[in-house]
């Protein structure tokens, strides 16, 4: 047996916190040492935090990077874990994302990442130069390139991120030069349903490259990118071994790299493709590390939890529904959670009730978060907390129903926040005798203006309660009503981050009625016994000014996602919804692209957004499209 003991860290950094990032980072590596690692794999771009985006055009940045990379390795000194973690390295006129190996108090080899993207969140060609087969150079006089690092318990490879996602990435050649470990150090995002993609990607890559993959993600949220940490060992296409998730710190398994070899040896396949790229492939350079790593005859087999080499393991205790809710709960969670902390101005949250769906779920997140922060405090103790960060506002008009107003009230008790009822139609009427002053002959106050009137001084009363309480003003609008303009400008758009901006109409349903199975809290029940409405007009519904929310949520991924036209998306709507009549179909498909191309100039004004999908509203960030168009292709 060659046992080695695999440990895969998640550390919550913060963009540009490079002393406090590393000081995490030398406290958990420390941790992982003393149980015994003999590997530690630290996330992508750890000491700068992710994404630095154009911050890395500062060479004090980068600079700074590498002085707290040695550092590490002088914290880390005395002990015989070997240590991969990420920084930005500077090359001559360019600068790289990249994955650094420490060792024994020293800075062994630093590889660069190769696969760059620029698709959906990711930027990095804009700043990063990309690595190359075959590079071999030294940067500050350590080894720089396409590197395998031979150890006393065999060869290692390094990549980052994105090199895994390809199949035509590092990982084949290096694994054909001699690593039998290959360690990928990742900053992710969440998005729905990536740990499926994720598990099974990293175990394939393991199988095709007969070898141990050790993947380590970043945990935390910066800006409106939520890490979800977590990790996976895969050894030749099995998985061994699974981080959880949502959680700084890190988890270990140990591995037997003789069943990497004898693997190799007995896959003909593997053996015949490594010959012929042995004939026809640069040659990889090789770092001999003549340091020692750590005693591993303490080392135990891995024995299966079971306790069985061939009977299936457990049966999983959760249901795919309790899965991708709570997943996906904890990474909004999360994201408004580290959001609040790391920017460093807020004491407080505040949330507008309107007694309906968006707003509730907004605030349910925030009450969520602190359960996670605060939760060792104990019930009273977390909920003092609660009582201490959370604000919650219903301001009623003359449309506001005693139905809303009751959920609302009863929601804010729910969740331990504190609540303000302050109407608002004297300002109202306030606001319509002064806008009517500004009118010209001929000019009326209409039905819109007099809705968005309401809209627009809550919004200003909040943020003015912002500057008093220093507050975070959460906003609170959806994906579905975001994407056809059903939003105030200087209204209910307004907050400093944008929680559920890119989660649909639907799922917020979805994820109100497992919160009600799950807790049974009255405000919620009572938030769903009534249809969804902005309550701005006499008898107003959501769907029933703009259409039923499953057919706009569904046109919303095949013409925003799937890129169909108008046409097609009306062909894919009759079979997807034959309770609905065929004329009313066509009706919705070219009413909501017209609509969506009209409210282009909207959303492009919301504020920052938790991005928790792979199809995202954000014109920085995922759909980049002109404000100005016209749809006369469709």
């Amino acid at each position: 047996m060659r046992l080695i003991r695999i440990a895969v860290a998640n550390v919550n950094t913060t963009v540009g916190a490079v002393r406090s990032n590393v000081d995490r980072a030398v406290e958990i590596a420390r941790r992982a040492a003393d149980d015994g690692a003999t590997l530690v794999a630290l996330p992508e771009q750890l000491i700068a935090g992710y994404s630095p985006e154009d911050l890395v055009q500062w060479r004090a940045f980068v600079d700074a990077q590498w002085a707290e990379l040695e550092r590490f390795a002088r914290e880390t000194r005395d002990l015989a874990s070997v240590f991969v973690l990420g920084l930005t390295v500077e090359r001559g006129a360019h600068l790289y994302n990249s994955a650094a190996l420490v060792h024994g108090g020293a800075v062994v080899g630093v590889v660069p990442k190769e696969k760059l993207p620029t698709y959906n969140v990711f930027y990095e060609a804009r700043v990063f130069a990309r690595g190359t087969p075959g590079l071999v150079d030294q940067v500050r006089g350590v080894p720089f390139g396409d590197l395998v690092f031979d150890f006393d318990f065999g060869g290692l490879a390094l990549e980052v991120c994105e090199d895994l996602w390809s199949p035509d990435g590092p990982m084949r050649r290096r694994s054909y030069a001699g690593a039998e470990v290959v360690v990928n150090i990742s900053a992710s995002p969440y998005r729905l349903g990536v740990m499926a993609t994720r598990r099974e990607m990293i175990a394939t890559r393991a199988g095709d490259n007969q070898c141990t993959v050790v993947y380590s993600n970043l945990v935390g949220a910066n800006d409106g990118l939520v890490f979800d940490g977590g990790g996976f060992v895969a050894q030749n296409g099995r998985i061994v071994f699974e981080r959880p998730r949502y959680q700084e710190g890190f988890g270990a398994v140990n591995v037997d790299l003789d069943r990497t070899r004898r693997l190799r040896q007995e896959n003909t396949t593997w053996r015949a493709d490594q010959e012929t790229f042995a004939a026809t492939s640069p040659e990889i350079h090789r770092v001999a590390v003549k340091s020692k790593t750590g005693d591993r005859e303490r080392l135990a087999y891995p024995i299966p939890a079971n306790r069985s080499f061939f009977l299936p393991g457990p049966a999983p205790s959760t249901t795919p529904r309790e899965d991708f809710c709570e997943d996906l709960l904890d990474a909004l969670a999360l994201g408004v959670g580290d959001y609040f902390e790391k920017v460093g101005a807020f004491q407080t949250i505040g949330v507008a009730l309107s007694g309906g769906r968006d707003s509730l779920l907004c605030l349910y997140v925030a009450r969520r978060w602190i359960h996670r922060r605060f939760g060792h405090l104990g019930e009273e103790g977390e909920r003092e907390k609660a009582r201490q960060i959370l604000r919650a506002f219903f301001m009623p008009s003359r449309y506001s129903s005693k139905e809303t107003q009751a959920a609302a009230v009863q929601a804010a008790k729910d969740l331990d926040a504190p609540l303000a009822i302050v109407p608002i139609d004297d300002a109202f009427e306030a606001e319509l005798r002064a806008v009517e002053q500004m009118l010209q002959p001929g000019e009326t106050l209409g039905k819109m203006a007099r809705q968005n009137v309401q809209a627009r001084i809550r919004a200003e009363r909040m943020w003015t309660w912002t500057n008093s309480a220093s507050g975070l003003f959460l906003q609170t609008s959806n994906m579905s009503e975001k994407a056809v303009g059903y939003t105030t400008i200087g209204g209910d758009m307004e907050g400093a981050l944008s929680v559920i901006a890119n989660v649909p109409k639907t799922v917020v349903g979805y994820l109100l009625d497992y919160i009600i199975e799950k807790t049974k809290m009255p405000g919620f029940v009572l938030t769903l016994q009534k249809p969804a409405s902005a309550e701005l007009a006499e008898d107003q519904e959501d769907e029933r000014d703009l259409m039923p929310f499953p057919v706009l949520d569904a046109c919303f991924a095949l013409y925003a996602g799937e890129k169909m036209s108008p046409g097609e998306v009306r062909e894919v709507l009759v079979t997807m919804f034959p309770e609905h009549d065929e004329a009313a179909i066509a009706v919705w498909a070219s009413r909501f692209a017209r609509l969506f191309t009209q409210s282009i100039y909207k959303w492009v004004q919301t504020p920052l957004c938790l991005h928790v999908g792979n199809l995202d509203l954000d014109r920085e960030r995922a759909l980049q499209l002109p404000v100005v168009q016209r749809t006369e292709w469709g």
